[in-house]
């Protein structure tokens, strides 16, 4: 097997787990009621709280590898620039995402296991949460995986090499990614699944793709 249809297959693997890991960052995550002290305490001072965001973080890392793929896969196409715009596109907002979910993770967790100690844990849960430059670059960096995600579905719907839904789907579950953080608990964890679906399909497209063109 030569060496690009080897980076090819990994970054289709890369695809697949981050698909993993976004379902099990909802599934895994204690849900309390966040508005009290004593409910957002005992969801952030868990280990499952840590587990649950450290999953998403390392998905948004793994995604980006996997659009790498889909540049190669698409290379010679007619979806093949946009395929490069959606790489550049979804790195640029994981790297602007990664720092507020490092907060959420190890911050809150940290603070959370301090609240015994007479800290009022929900202002402490707020100024972290709504600092302006953290809470601005956060959006943004979600606002950008989206953007980076229709792209990649629009590359693979004029490319005329990869089932098109596959993309949409992807496309759809990462277009979500803000207002699925105002659903129930229900709602987040079917989002996680739709996120899963999306990756893993597009990964088995890409892995049953003809190896990228020279």
């Amino acid at each position: 097997m030569s060496q690009s249809r080897i980076q090819h297959r990994l970054g289709s693997v890369a695809l697949a787990l981050a698909g993993v890991l976004f379902v099990l960052y909802p599934a895994v995550r204690p849900w309390e009621d966040e508005t009290t002290a004593t409910g957002a305490t005992a969801a952030m001072s868990s280990g499952a709280w840590v587990a649950a965001h450290l999953f998403a973080m390392l998905g948004f890392i793994l995604v980006p590898l996997g659009l790498l793929a889909l540049r190669d896969a698409l290379r010679g196409t007619p979806g093949a620039p946009l395929a490069l715009a959606a790489t550049v596109t979804y790195w640029i907002g994981a790297g602007l995402t990664l720092p507020y979910y490092g907060a959420e993770d190890f911050g809150l967790h940290a603070v959370a296991g301090r609240a015994a100690g007479g800290l009022d844990v929900l202002d402490l849960v707020k100024a972290v949460r709504f600092q302006p430059v953290a809470i601005t670059t956060f959006l943004v960096g979600l606002l950008l995986l989206g953007v980076g995600a229709v792209l990649a579905a629009v590359a693979v719907g004029r490319s005329g090499s990869l089932p098109r839904l596959s993309g949409v789907v992807f496309a759809l579950g990462f277009a979500l990614f803000i207002p699925q953080f105002y659903a129930p608990p229900a709602g987040r964890i079917a989002h996680g699944v739709l996120v899963a679906v999306g990756s893993l399909w597009l990964a088995l497209s890409l892995w049953r793709a003809p190896a990228p063109r020279a």
